[in-house]
C-alpha cells in the first residue's frame, strides 16, 4: 500500500503525524515531511531508538526544502514483528518499506546501528540509493563493534542515569565536559519538545535482540566497501564510545566519500555539532557530481 501524495506534509518533526505502512507480515510506523522536491532522505537511527529519538532541529532543517522520511524497524517503537537477527535484514526490511511507499530513489542517512543497515542497503540495491550519510558507525567486522554494545558499560552508564533521572544517551553520547554536558541537556531538551502522538518506547527483549545483531555485524566478515558506488558522508564525533571513531577513518579508506570528524565529541558528535552537520549533508545530498 503505497502512502498517497493528497495527504499535506506537516511542516515540523513535532507535529509530523505517525503513520503506518504494511511491509510483508508487518506493519511499519513512520513519519514524513517536507516537500516532494528531488530525491526523499530516509532516516536509520540508533540502539534502542525509536522516531522520537531523532533531532527535531536537525530534521526540521533538512525538510525545508527535501522530503525527510523516518521509520522503525520491525519490532522497534511502534512497529509490529520481531527485531530482525541480522544487519542484512534489518536492510532487506528497510528497502521494502521503500518499495511499498512507491519510490524508486532514495537518499540514506545512518545513525549508529542505522549506520549498518544503510551500508548494506547500498550494497544490496545500488540502484536504489543515490548518496548515503553514515554518521557515528562502522563496518561489518569493526574492531570494537561487538565489544561495548555486548560489554557491561552500556548497562552501567543505563543505571547511572537511572540514579541520575535522566536519559541514558546525556552519558553515552556526550563526553562529561562542560560543553558535552551543555549540549546533552539541550539535546535531551528537544527530544521532549514533541508531545502529540509520540512513539511507543522500545520494548527491553527488542533492545536485547537489537544488541544481539549488532556483536553479530562487529563479528561479521569485512565486506568490500569499495562497491558502495554511492558518493558517501562519513561524520563521528573524536571519542565515540559506542562505536570507534577510527572505523570512521577506516571506512573513509574504503568508500569514495568525505569525512567530518568533530571535535570534544562523542558518538552524539552529529548532534552537538547539529548546525555544521546539517550544513554538511545538505551540501552533501545537493551535489550533482
Amino acid at each position: 500500500m503505497a502512502e498517497s501524495n493528497a495527504l499535506p506534509r506537516p511542516a515540523t518533526w513535532a507535529t509530523a503525524p505517525n503513520r503506518r505502512i504494511v511491509v510483508g507480515p508487518d506493519t511499519l510506523v513512520y513519519r514524513a515531511l517536507g516537500p516532494e522536491n528531488g530525491v526523499p532522505l530516509v532516516l536509520l537511527t540508533h540502539l534502542g531508538a525509536t522516531l522520537d529519538e531523532w533531532d527535531p532541529r536537525f530534521v526540521d532543517a533538512l525538510a525545508r526544502d527535501r522530503r525527510i522520511v523516518a521509520l522503525d524497524l520491525p519490532g522497534a517503537g511502534g512497529s509490529t514483528g520481531r527485531v530482525p537477527d541480522t544487519v542484512a535484514a534489518m536492510a532487506r526490511a528497510a528497502e521494502g518499506f521503500v518499495a511499498s511507499l512507491g519510490l524508486t530513489q532514495v537518499d540514506l542517512l545512518g545513525f549508529s546501528l542505522g549506520g549498518f543497515v544503510a551500508q548494506q542497503l547500498a550494497l544490496d540495491a545500488p540502484g536504489l540509493v543515490r548518496r548515503v550519510v553514515l554518521a557515528g558507525t562502522g563496518p561489518a567486522g569493526g574492531t570494537g563493534i561487538d565489544r561495548p554494545t555486548g560489554g557491561a558499560y552500556v548497562y552501567w552508564d543505563m543505571v547511572r542515569a537511572a540514579i541520575a533521572r535522566t536519559d541514558a544517551k546525556e552519558f553515552l553520547f556526550f563526553p562529561r565536559t562542560p560543553p558535552g554536558k551543555t549540549a546533552a541537556k539541550a539535546y535531551l531538551a528537544r527530544l521532549r519538545e514533541r508531545v502529540m502522538d509520540r512513539d511507543a518506547p522500545i520494548r527491553l527483549p527488542s533492545f536485547h535482540r537489537q544488541i544481539t545483531t549488532i556483536r553479530g555485524w562487529g563479528r561479521a566478515e569485512p565486506q568490500d566497501l569499495s562497491a558502495i558506488g554511492a558518493p558517501t558522508l562519513i561524520a563521528n564525533g573524536d571519542h565515540d564510545r559506542m562505536v570507534p571513531t577510527a572505523l570512521s577513518h577506516d571506512m573513509h579508506a574504503r568508500i569514495p566519500d568525505s569525512t567530518l570528524i568533530y571535535p570534544g565529541a562523542g558518538h552524539g558528535g552529529v548532534f552537538q555539532h547539529g548546525d555544521e552537520f546539517v550544513d554538511a549533508v545538505r551540501t552533501h545530498l545537493d551535489t550533482n557530481s
